[in-house]
């Protein structure tokens, strides 16, 4: 009688496996979410072996009934998961033999647990690269129409976090949304390369029974089978990618988190966050703490060490399967549930902030932010630019020395600095003013806000049609 404790491989063995080995190699801790996946997966390879010819109807029509008996009791939290069978799909493999008998040794016929793993994680990578999809569509929606609503708000422009130029509110949701559409783009690459099916690589050379890897990369909704068997079992480029994509969104999410905070703050009070997505202080009842785009912000990092973990893992593994690609489901999982969270608490977040535009004008007027607007009349009334640069200079020193803003400047205040400065000087210095006069596409004037927001909204709509 054999020693060994894996039906799977003991036939060669002579001794069982350690005990703390079994635990320390084994992975249905983790793999067992892919349940559905390596169901759906055995389920499609039995039904291609059947139209081959490798098995009797009879028996194909066992397999999928108990796969789908073990599928439901995995979801009633009544499946007996069993470290010494080491990973999900032998879990599935044994309690399906004990339902169905002998019949159920045959759906292991012309695959490998290799191109199976990388089968179930592409599927599952799949499905949960369409839930990113639509809460990253959901977000996306959600800012625009917060542009649009606050297309006439004006704020203060920052460069260095130093006030620059008067912008529209609305303009600068839509700089976020910008970054976010160049995110939803590389999602949807992404996916592209994530729905190539490898199962038939088997362990790593193909298999010498009759299948048919179109019919079952159909049956799968794949878009072709991988072309190279060895290729197809070891790389995990695809999870890679999706890292790295995540790695960039987040760096998106952490940008704009950082602003929010600062928004929040005493010293800016741009915004308001609806109390449900902040937290109090145990010590001080006057706090109101942004914890949501705090959290995002730190999570941030989290994704970051994923990817270099990913990429690490990979760099130096020759061809092909080697056991450390077990190590590849963690990184991958938490950062689809790290994703997943983040852009979910911003969808839910972003369209409830509340801007407080007086406070967002006020901090505008202070900081000489319609300064460029003054040389850039110079510079239709001929001086040269950078005369004109110096001219606004000097206005600007007697404005820190005065403590009065370019607009709060009398007409002969301005005059010493330049004749060609006359009364029509006030309709630029204003920040409405100033704000309309960027009026090209692109540009932060209210009426290029709303018309960037609309094509936002039908670019968004034709990428969500073709996906």
């Amino acid at each position: 009688m054999s020693n060994t404790t894996n039906q799977s491989w003991g036939g060669r063995f002579s001794e069982p496996t350690d005990a703390f080995v079994a635990r320390f190699t084994a992975s249905v801790d983790f793999d067992r979410r892919l349940y559905h996946h390596d169901i759906r997966g055995s389920i499609a390879h039995a039904t291609m072996l059947e139209r081959v010819g490798v098995l009797t109807s009879d028996e194909c029509e066992a397999i999928v009934q108990g796969l789908g008996e073990v599928e439901r009791e995995i979801e009633a939290e009544q499946f007996p998961w069993s470290v010494e069978l080491e990973d999900v799909h032998m879990n599935i493999e044994a309690r399906l033999t004990e339902k169905i008998g002998i019949t159920g040794k045959k759906l292991h016929t012309g695959r490998s647990r290799n191109d199976q793993i990388a089968t179930d994680i592409r599927l599952y990578l799949r499905d949960e690269i369409d839930i990113v999809a639509a809460e990253l569509a959901r977000l996306r929606e959600g800012l625009i129409e917060l542009a649009t609503r606050e297309a006439d708000t004006i704020m203060p422009g920052f460069t260095h976090l130093q006030t620059a130029q008067p912008v529209s509110f609305g303009h600068h949701l839509l700089a976020w949304q910008e970054m976010l559409a160049r995110d939803h783009e590389r999602l949807l690459d992404c996916r592209k390369r994530v729905n190539v099916m490898p199962l038939g690589a088997a362990a790593l050379a193909g298999t010498t029974y009759p299948i048919d890897r179109h019919v079952t990369a159909e049956l799968l909704g794949f878009e072709r089978p991988a072309e190279n068997s060895l290729d197809a079992v070891s790389d995990r480029d695809f999870a890679i990618e999706f890292g790295a994509f995540a790695s960039v969104l987040l760096m998106h999410l952490s940008r704009m988190s950082e602003e929010l905070v600062l928004w929040t703050s005493a010293q800016f009070d741009f915004i308001d966050l609806p109390d449900r997505f902040c937290t109090g202080s145990s010590i001080m009842p006057q706090k109101k703490n942004p914890d949501v785009p705090e959290l995002v912000r730190g999570k941030t990092g989290r994704v970051y060490g994923h990817l270099m973990g990913l990429l690490t893992l990979m760099k130096s593994q020759p061809l092909a399967y080697n056991k450390d690609n077990q190590e590849d489901k963690e990184p991958l999982f938490d950062t689809l549930d790290t994703v997943q969270g983040c852009l979910k608490a911003f969808a839910d977040m972003v369209p409830a902030i509340e801007a407080k535009t007086d406070n967002m004008f006020e901090a505008a007027r202070k900081g000489f932010s319609t300064a460029t607007d003054l040389a850039d009349y110079l510079v239709r009334a001929g001086v040269a630019f950078r005369d004109a640069h110096e001219i606004v200079g000097q206005a600007v020193a007697l404005g820190l020395r005065e403590q009065k803003d370019l607009s709060e400047m009398s007409l002969d205040e301005l005059r010493q600095f330049s004749d060609a400065i006359q009364a029509d000087v006030f309709e630029v210095l204003t920040l409405e003013g100033s704000v309309a006069a960027r009026n090209h596409i692109g540009g932060t004037a209210p009426d290029q806000v709303r018309a960037a927001a609309q094509r936002a909204r039908d670019a968004l709509a034709t990428l969500q049609q073709e996906a």
